[in-house]
C-alpha cells in the first residue's frame, strides 16, 4: 500500500488533505505557541467535542467489540503469559517505535530527542536482545515519544474536533492524519516484515497493548466516555507541549487528572 502512495504522490497528498480537512488545513504552518494551545483547550466543550452524540455511539460500538472479543483475549493473554515474557513483548514493540520517534524528532527540529531515539534503539537492539530488554531506560535514557500528529501540532496545525473512531478509539483529524502518515508514508521497522508474519505480529501487538491497559481500568470512574475523552486530550496536550501542561477544557472540581500513556 505504501508503494501506491509513492507511485501516486498527488493522490496521497489529496487523501492526506482530506484527513486533515476543515480548520486544521487552513492554519498557518509555524512552531506551536503554548499560549495558543492553552486558549484552544480553554474552549467550551461544545467546540472541542461538537460531535459528541455521534462519538458516543461509536464509543458504545467499540466497547461492545472490546467486551466481547478483545478484552477476553487480553485477559487470557495475561493469564498464560509470564510477567517477564509480557514485559519483553511490550519492550520489543516499543523499541520498533524508536524509528518513528527519530523521524518525527527530526521533523520537529528536536536534535536532542533524535539523539535519544537513536541511542535507545541501538542500546536496546544490541544489548537488550533485540529490544526484549529496555536497557536504555535502565541507564536513564528514557523514551521521548513522538508521532506525526505531534509534528503537525508542533508546526501549528490545529487539532480539529475530538473524534471517536471505530476500532481505533479517541482521535481528531490531525492525529488521525498523523496516524496514517506514520503507518503508510514514513520509514518503519515494520517494512522489513513479510506477510503473513506481519499480521501475526500486529495481532500480538494489539493484544499485548490491550492487556497492558487492563490494570488501568480501575481508575475509570463516572461516565466512561467523558473519562476517556479527558484522558486522551490531556495526554495529547502533554505530549505536543513537551510536558508543559495547560488547562483541561473538561476539568471540574470532581475530576481527577490522568495521563494514560497508551491513549
Amino acid at each position: 500500500m505504501r508503494d501506491f502512495f509513492f507511485r501516486h504522490p498527488a493522490i496521497g497528498a489529496l487523501i492526506f488533505i482530506c484527513l486533515c480537512s476543515g480548520n486544521a488545513v487552513a492554519q498557518t504552518v509555524q512552531p506551536v505557541d503554548p499560549d495558543m494551545a492553552e486558549r484552544k483547550l480553554d474552549a467550551p466543550p461544545s467546540e472541542v467535542d461538537p460531535y459528541e452524540d455521534w462519538n458516543r455511539e461509536v464509543y458504545g460500538f467499540n466497547e461492545t467489540i472490546d467486551n466481547w472479543f478483545l478484552r477476553p483475549v487480553a485477559k487470557g493473554y495475561r493469564a498464560i503469559m509470564p510477567g517477564v515474557a509480557d514485559r519483553a513483548v511490550t519492550n520489543f514493540f516499543n523499541n520498533l517505535s524508536e524509528i518513528r520517534n527519530l523521524a518525527n524528532s527530526i521533523f520537529q527540529l528536536k536534535g536532542e530527542s533524535a539523539v535519544v531515539a537513536v541511542g535507545r534503539f541501538n542500546y536496546n537492539t544490541i544489548f537488550g536482545l533485540g529490544g526484549l530488554i529496555d536497557v536504555a531506560t535502565m541507564i536513564g535514557l528514557h523514551e521521548r515519544p513522538e508521532d506525526f500528529g505531534q509534528t503537525l501540532g508542533y508546526w501549528g496545525l490545529d487539532s480539529g474536533p475530538y473524534l471517536m473512531l471505530p476500532f481505533l478509539g479517541p482521535s481528531n483529524p490531525r492525529d488521525f492524519g498523523g496516524f496514517v502518515s506514520d503507518n503508510l508514508l514514513l520509514p518503519s521497522a515494520w517494512d522489513l516484515a513479510e506477510t503473513p508474519d506481519v499480521y501475526y505480529a500486529r495481532g500480538l501487538q494489539i493484544v499485548d497493548k490491550r492487556a497492558d491497559l487492563i490494570p488501568a481500568e480501575g481508575f475509570i470512574s463516572g461516565d466512561g466516555y467523558t473519562f476517556v475523552r479527558n484522558a486522551y486530550l490531556q495526554r495529547r496536550a502533554y505530549l505536543i507541549n513537551d510536558g508543559r501542561t495547560v488547562d483541561d477544557p473538561f476539568a471540574s472540581d470532581d475530576d481527577e487528572d490522568l495521563m494514560l500513556e497508551d491513549f
